[in-house]
């Protein structure tokens, strides 16, 4: 684990808490090289996606893990311990990487051979299948860690002794076809299908979002809005954590990206460092689980529980909304009881002024979300990253000039077009020609990449198609390594009894009281949850635990909710808590009690999932409440978090005692759950106490005149 108490550079620190961003330390040819291939591997997704999208699962799906387990070889060395090491690129390691392409390459040359044996495969098939597992695990523990290796090797070797009870001549080649070949189950299974279909397709997105400087805009126009509030930069760190969690996959990489700036401005205001590394921490993991993209976990839920896109972030807006008007809530009572200020007016943008003048970063955002109404998630996906390489094609000194009159030569009005000249492209292509949707968005990204050649003072430079081509790979490697293991985790509990061994083992506690049944599946998605990246943490919750839930009758969607905001926090859960730490080496505090505040300024999320477990009419989409239902569940939700932050501050009007304190929590719960009893009793209360605190300031301030 890094040193806290020593200075470290964003870069040094992503390195060592988010293993994705990890790398070799290569310089001259070799760094060209493998720079070379990070963009190759990319533009042939990118090709595979939209020009080749007719291939089969037999061959799309072993070609992507082999690209994924070449380039991973490349980019991670054995230990962390060579990470730093220059130029260190071993023979055994390139030649791991073309032992992967020689393995998923057979699958992909032998695929009908393969399909015809089904499970009876012979020797050679069975030895290529355990090289292939055990390729895919090894990058996996380079480029994730140990823990969800471990958690993969104990469900294999139940696996294996399950399969050697019931049929001991047979087990390891049914085990090896189970998680190798058979595409319904291991490797191969859902989470490496919607992965390769669209989730990296998201993670370039996401990378070329940065370049564009989103991630400055969202921290500009959360100054905008809260800067100038009481503890304005906390509430700041809150609102842009909850905008970059729209694009990013990462709680640690959020963390360290915004954190750079909001935590040393919070300690300057007067926040303890803890409590300024707990925000951020706090806030960037909440971006998972932010609608609309949640991680690319929006789509994967969409997928495995077959509701629509539009029903999950529907159903995710008002937990999201809950969590984050907790987090912003505790932040304003800390400020308050702190004495805290804002940010002086002169350091504050102007919210208009910055809508207008950098307002069109969020066009890639609005043409994503109103395509996945429309069309595929990785369609969408590429429609986005069109419109990203478009809006980075504006180049604002020239529209000042052309305003001013002062366009000067024709090389410059050409400039000026150069945004239109994609759109031109796909609608005369795909509109009038007729070509194929996916082909005519390739050749307007293409006509884009070409405009680049042209820009002047735009954004958008051929080195930054290739950077952001480069950062999607480098982002993929992991989370596809990750998704390969989850699949071995969900093809175990597939081909044996241990799903419903499981499940006959908890349903029955539910018989005693649902709420134990709910603590426990709580604490073994936190526990399964730590150090694994969002989209595999939730394959794993919704393989092994959300059918636990579904089978003790809650609702499907509220089940897969529940576990995957619990697998979530675990990043912020002692004692792993990987943002917690990337937090706290930022602010230079203690990892330890940063992980313990950002628990308790992410309260919400430990409550809600309870109340939709109970109550699924909080997701909205369940148990089709009216629009007065829908209505008072969000009024009187939001006055519960208002409560129960209050309550776990310690402050509203001025400080609380203890039986205040715990008076306001309860009151809170009760109003956060949708019932109108509970809501009347819950309203009362919380008067009551904004009362006795009205009266109590007002008698104070007498006393003090007297």
């Amino acid at each position: 684990m890094a040193n806290v108490n020593t200075e470290v550079s964003s870069e040094e620190l992503l390195r060592e808490l988010d293993r994705d961003n990890a790398s070799r330390n290569l310089t001259g040819w070799r760094k060209h090289i493998v720079e070379i291939v990070f963009f190759a591997f990319a533009a042939i997704w990118m090709v595979m996606t939209l020009v080749v999208s007719g291939a089969t699962q037999y061959t799309r799906l072993p070609l992507f893990l082999g690209l994924v387990l070449f380039v991973g070889y490349l980019k991670y060395p054995i230990s962390k311990k060579l990470e730093r090491k220059e130029n260190h690129l071993p023979f055994y390691d390139v030649a791991l990487a073309f032992l992967s392409l020689a393995v998923f390459g057979y699958y992909v040359i032998n695929q009908q051979n393969i399909i015809m044996m089904a499970n009876r495969i012979g020797t050679f098939e069975i030895i290529v299948g355990i090289i292939g597992i055990l390729l895919l695990v090894e990058l996996c523990r380079r480029a994730m860690g140990w823990p969800i290796i471990c958690v993969a090797g104990a469900f294999v070797v139940y696996a294996i002794v399950w399969l050697i009870q019931n049929n001991p001549r047979t087990a390891i080649r049914n085990l090896v076809y189970g998680l190798f070949y058979d595409l319904k189950s291991g490797i191969f299974s859902t989470p490496v299908t919607v992965c390769a279909s669209f989730i990296v397709l998201f993670i370039i997105l996401g990378s070329f979002l940065e370049k564009t400087g989103i991630g400055k805009f969202f921290i500009d126009l959360a100054n905008s809005i809260a800067g100038a509030r009481v503890g304005g930069p906390a509430k700041v760190a809150v609102i842009s954590s909850a905008l970059e969690g729209m694009y990013s996959g990462s709680s640690v990489a959020n963390t360290v990206g915004s954190g750079a700036v909001t935590i040393p401005t919070m300690k300057k205001t007067g926040y303890k460092p803890e409590f300024a590394a707990a925000v951020e921490a706090a806030a960037s993991t909440g971006g998972q689980i932010m609608p609309p993209i949640m991680g690319a976990a929006a789509f994967l839920m969409a997928e495995i529980t077959g509701y629509s896109y539009s029903t999950i972030i529907i159903a995710a807006i008002l937990p999201a909304a809950l969590y984050f008007t907790g987090i912003f809530m505790m932040v304003h009572f800390e400020g308050k009881k702190l004495g805290l200020k804002g940010l002086p007016k002169e350091a504050i943008p102007n919210f208009f002024k910055l809508i207008l003048k950098n307002g069109y970063l969020l066009l890639p955002v609005v043409v994503l979300v109103v395509c996945m109404n429309h069309f595929t998630a990785g369609m969408s996906a590429c429609f986005a990253i069109l419109f990203a390489l478009i809006v980075s094609l504006i180049d604002k000194p020239l529209i000042k000039a052309f305003f001013k009159g002062k366009i000067g030569s024709f090389a410059n009005v050409l400039r000026l077009l150069a945004p239109l000249a994609p759109l031109a492209v796909l609608a005369v292509l795909w509109q009038i020609i007729g070509l194929d949707m996916g082909l005519s968005i390739f050749c307007a990204m293409l006509a884009a990449v070409g405009c680049s050649f042209f820009t002047k003072d735009a954004i958008l430079k051929p080195d930054l198609v290739v950077e952001g081509f480069k950062g999607g790979t480098h982002g993929s490697i992991g989370v596809a390594a990750a998704c390969g293991v989850a699949g071995i985790i969900s093809g175990v509990v597939s081909m044996t009894a241990l799903g419903s061994t499981l499940i006959a083992t908890i349903v029955p506690l539910a018989e005693k009281g649902t709420f134990i049944a709910l603590f426990l599946t709580m604490l073994c998605c936190i526990v399964l949850g730590m150090g694994v990246p969002t989209t595999a943490n939730y394959v794993i919750m919704a393989t092994i635990t959300a059918p636990i839930l579904v089978k003790m009758g809650i609702p499907v969607l509220a089940a897969h909710m529940f576990v995957f905001y619990f697998g979530i926090v675990a990043d912020i859960t002692p004692p792993v808590a990987l943002a917690a730490y990337a937090g706290a080496a930022i602010a230079k505090s203690n990892p330890l009690q940063t992980g313990i505040t950002a628990t308790k300024l992410a309260i919400t999320a430990f409550i809600v999932p309870y109340i939709f477990a109970y109550s699924p009419e909080m997701l909205i989409v369940i148990g089709n409440p009216s629009a007065l239902d829908i209505i008072r569940i969000i009024i009187t939700s939001f006055i519960g978090i208002y409560s129960i932050s209050a309550g776990m501050v310690g402050y509203m009007q001025h400080k609380t005692p203890v039986w205040q304190r715990l008076v306001l929590i309860g009151a809170g719960l009760m109003l956060i759950i949708p019932e109108i009893i509970t809501d009347i009793v819950g309203i009362a209360i919380v008067i009551l106490m904004i009362l006795i605190q009205y009266v109590f300031t007002k008698d104070k301030k007498e006393k003090l005149s007297v």
